[in-house]
């Protein structure tokens, strides 16, 4: 994977854009995602179905992998079996 290459989920409308990337298989909703949908979808696992959000970033414990989810979807993504979490916004410094 490189910065920049969109991924589709297999299961769900979820697709992610690549921001940082790692050597890592992302999973969405317990498939593997690809860069092209495949013409029929595969069935969701109900251990990843907690869903994506448009506009939020994910990221691994490690922070080594970042990405962008630019279309939402019932899936969620997973790396390894390990959920991805969503990154917090860093906190403005204070003026004072």
């Amino acid at each position: 994977m490189k910065p920049g290459t969109k991924l589709k989920s297999v299961v769900c409308d979820t697709e992610v854009m690549v921001i940082r990337a790692g050597d890592a298989v992302v999973d969405c909703g317990g498939k593997p995602m690809a860069e092209e949908r495949p013409a029929e979808r595969a069935a969701i696992d109900p251990a990843f179905a907690e869903g994506t959000r448009m506009g939020k970033r994910y990221v691994d414990a490690a922070g080594t992998l970042e990405l962008l989810c630019v279309k939402a979807g019932q899936g969620s993504l997973a790396v390894g079996g390990t959920a991805l979490q969503t990154k917090d916004a860093k906190p403005l410094p204070s003026s004072d």
